[in-house]
């Protein structure tokens, strides 16, 4: 019998088991079949990992370009500080604090309330740093922004805030240059604040604290001489915010020239300053037969020719005077005038 037909007659159902069950998927009668069969499902199975890895690497690519974005946006706001509203009656003033009380009244506190008031809050943030171990329920003490803190509390609203982690050094200096930029306080406010520093041990000298600031060593010392002025000379003036810094040397000598009388015409002055003014209030307290205290600031009087002003004459509130000739002043007239000058500084 040859092969072929030996091989005919091999039922190969039998060698490869059982009838394929009713409803199943046919399998091949033949083993090349059979292996034919197996090396599609491999291939249909490797498709479909293609297909899934693929649809992952363009997800992990969308991922990776949302992710550019992000680190985009956030590196535009290095260096940025978040804000948040916060309840004013959680900070307090610093130690460091360089207002005056003066400064949460008047016309330009209540421009500033007004402004705020208007906008429902202010606009340009405060900055506070964290404290610990208080018991007052006070959490942050206030670096800059006193005015629009004490408004908003004042207003009963939330106070837009930056908060900070400071050590003492830092919030000072941050404090100092800020108000500084603003250019609202008075050389005798920085002058406290100066001294205060000095005091606390942030600064070792007046050199040191002036490199540290960038301000000039003279005027920083002009500051610190107001700053230690007795009591009785800062309550002389209506408010310390009316003591200028050129003014800091003509105290000082007069304090050391006669101490006790000075202090003495500043009590006079406290109780009752009349219609002085600052300046007017300065000149008393160094030199007081120098002016008439019934003077006010400005007094002034002008002398006419031909309907024409042809003198005028000013008084400060120093009491000094100042005098104006209009016209053209011939040889006669001026050997009268030297005369007259001669005469009335001798009475003086």
């Amino acid at each position: 019998m040859s092969l072929k037909n030996k091989a005919s007659k091999i039922d190969f159902g039998a060698l490869m088991g059982a009838s394929v069950a009713e409803g199943e998927t046919k399998q091949p009668r033949t083993a090349p079949g059979a292996m034919m069969a197996y090396a599609n499902d491999q291939r249909s199975e490797m498709l479909k990992e293609n297909e899934t890895l693929r649809a992952r690497v363009e997800q992990a690519a969308d991922l990776e370009a949302r992710l550019n974005e992000a680190v985009e946006d956030l590196q535009s706001w290095d260096g940025a500080k978040a804000t948040r509203l916060m309840d004013p009656a959680t900070m307090a003033r610093s130690r460091y604090a360089n207002r005056h009380e003066s400064n949460f009244s008047g016309p330009d506190f209540d421009r500033l309330k007004r402004e705020i008031a208007e906008a429902g809050g202010n606009v340009q943030p405060i900055k506070v740093r964290p404290v610990t171990g208080r018991v007052d329920g006070i959490q942050f003490e206030i670096v800059f922004g006193h005015r629009r803190h004490e408004a908003c509390s004042l207003l009963g609203l939330p106070v837009l805030t930056m908060v900070d982690s400071l050590d003492d050094r830092s919030l000072f200096l941050e404090m100092e240059r800020e108000n500084r930029e603003r250019s609202d306080l008075s050389p005798w406010e920085q002058g406290v604040m100066y001294w205060k520093a000095l005091d606390f041990g942030l600064f070792t000298s007046n050199r040191q604290l002036a490199l540290a600031l960038g301000i000039d060593h003279s005027n920083l010392g002009k500051s610190l001489a107001l700053a230690k002025l007795p009591p009785e000379v800062v309550a002389a003036f209506a408010t310390p915010l009316d003591i200028q810094l050129r003014w800091a040397p003509i105290l000082n000598r007069a304090l050391e020239k006669d101490g006790d009388a000075v202090l003495g015409r500043a009590r006079e002055l406290a109780a009752d300053r009349g219609q002085r003014g600052p300046k007017g209030v300065l000149t008393y307290l160094t030199a007081p037969g120098a002016l008439d205290l019934a003077v006010p600031e400005n007094l002034g009087r002008s002398f006419h020719v031909g309907g024409k002003k042809a003198i005028n004459l000013f008084y400060d509130g120093a009491g000094r005077a100042t005098v104006k000739i209009n016209v053209p002043v011939g040889v006669e007239h001026r050997n009268e005038l030297t005369a007259f000058l001669d005469s009335f500084a001798k009475s003086l």
